[in-house]
C-alpha cells in the first residue's frame, strides 16, 4: 500500500451534512463537513431544505477539501460517495456530481454503503487509535440505524440484530423534545445527565427477542411519564432536569450493553467497535470501558469527528473498494434503503 499513491476523495450526502474527504493511502489529508443549521427552527430534518442546500454546498466543499490537502483534482485516483441508505434527495445530490466528476477526470467511481463506512472508519489511519481485527462486533448507532454486525472482512458483514422499530437516535431526541430541549437534543441529554442522578427515576427496559431492540416503546413511557409528573408539578422538568436526563440515558445505554452481553455469548467474539452518530455519547462510551475492565472485551471507539456523518469514512471505504477493484459504472443510482 506504501508503495502505491492512492488518492481517494470521498463524497457524503445522506442526510443533513454536506461532507467532502481526502485520503491518502489510508491517512486523512482534509476531512471537511458543512452543516445545514435551517433545520433547527423545525425541529427536525427537512428532506427538500436538505437537498437544495447540499447544492449550495457541495462544488465549495469539495474545492475546500482539495485545496486543504494540497493536491490537484487530477491527482485524485477515485471518487467514492454515499449510495445510501438515507434522504433520497440528499444522496441524488453526492451521486451526480460523483458521477460527473469521475466522468469528467475521467477515474474510476465507488459506490459506498453509508453504515459500512461507519463501521470502516475504525480502519483510517489515527495515532493513538487502535484498529480492531477480524473478526469483530460492531454497534452502529445513529438517528436512523441500531444496529449490531458481526464483521468478518471489510465487506464481508453480516448484521446479526436491529432495532424493528425506532433507533436510538430517535430515543434520544425524541425524550429531548418532551423535555422541551432544542433540536438536536441528543447531545444535550447527555450534557445534563453528566450532572445528574441516572437512578433517579427508572424506565422499562423493553422485552425483545433475540438481539433485536425496540425504542417506540420506550420513548411512550418517557411521555407517560412527564405528562403524570407534570401534571402534578408544572415545575417538575425545570426542578429534575438533570436527574431526568441521567434517567434516560442510563436506561439507553443499559438496552444497548445488555443486548451487546448476549451478542458476545452468542458469538463468542469480545471485540467490540462503536459507530455512528450515537456512539459520540459519553455514556455509552463509559460503559464500554466499564466493560473491558469487567468482562475483558477489547473495545474500539473511534475518533470523535469520525462518529457523525462525514465524508472520511466514505473515502476509507473507497480506499479498501478501490484495492479489490471494485468500482461502479455510471448506470448507478442513489437507494434511500440499501442494506448490506
Amino acid at each position: 500500500m506504501a508503495s502505491q499513491n492512492i488518492y481517494i476523495l470521498g463524497i457524503e450526502s445522506s442526510c443533513d451534512d454536506t461532507a467532502t474527504a481526502v485520503l491518502h493511502n489510508g491517512k486523512i489529508l482534509s476531512n471537511i463537513v458543512a452543516t445545514q443549521e435551517v433545520h433547527k427552527q423545525y425541529g427536525g430534518v427537512v428532506p427538500e431544505l436538505a437537498s437544495r442546500a447540499h447544492q449550495q454546498n457541495i462544488v465549495p466543499v469539495i474545492h475546500q477539501a482539495i485545496a486543504r490537502a494540497n493536491i490537484d483534482k487530477k491527482d485524485v485516483s477515485a471518487i467514492a460517495f454515499t449510495r445510501g441508505p438515507g434522504l433520497m434527495g440528499s444522496l441524488l445530490v453526492g451521486t451526480s456530481f460523483a458521477k460527473s466528476l469521475s466522468l469528467g477526470l475521467g477515474i474510476p467511481l465507488i459506490e459506498v454503503n453509508h453504515m459500512q463506512a461507519h463501521i470502516l472508519a475504525h480502519f483510517i489511519e489515527e495515532e493513538n487509535f487502535k484498529k480492531p481485527s477480524f473478526p469483530f462486533l460492531a454497534l452502529t448507532i445513529s438517528g436512523g440505524h441500531t444496529q449490531i454486525v458481526k464483521v468478518s472482512n471489510y465487506f464481508d458483514m453480516e448484521v446479526i440484530g436491529e432495532t424493528t422499530d425506532d433507533a436510538v437516535g430517535e430515543a434520544f431526541d425524541k425524550s429531548a423534545k418532551i423535555l422541551g430541549l432544542p433540536y438536536p437534543g441528543g447531545p444535550l441529554i447527555d450534557k445534563y445527565a453528566k450532572e445528574g442522578n441516572p437512578k433517579a427515576f427508572p424506565f422499562p427496559n423493553p422485552k425483545v427477542s433475540g438481539l433485536n431492540f425496540s425504542f417506540s416503546g420506550f420513548k411512550t413511557s418517557v411521555l407517560y411519564f412527564v405528562q403524570k409528573q407534570t401534571k402534578e408539578n408544572p415545575d417538575f422538568i425545570a426542578e429534575n432536569l438533570k436527574d431526568i436526563c441521567a434517567s434516560i440515558q442510563f436506561s439507553i445505554v443499559r438496552i444497548l450493553m445488555d443486548k451487546l452481553k448476549k451478542a458476545v455469548k452468542q458469538t463468542g467474539i469480545n471485540q467490540i467497535a462503536i459507530a455512528g452518530g450515537v456512539s459520540a455519547n459519553s455514556g455509552i462510551r463509559n460503559a464500554l470501558m466499564d466493560a473491558e475492565k469487567r468482562y475483558g472485551w477489547n473495545c474500539f471507539i473511534p475518533k470523535f469527528e469520525y462518529t457523525t456523518d462525514n465524508a472520511a469514512m466514505i473515502a476509507i471505504a473507497g480506499h479498501y473498494k478501490y484495492l479489490e477493484e471494485d468500482f461502479s459504472d455510471y448506470s448507478i443510482t442513489a437507494q434511500a434503503r440499501y442494506k448490506f
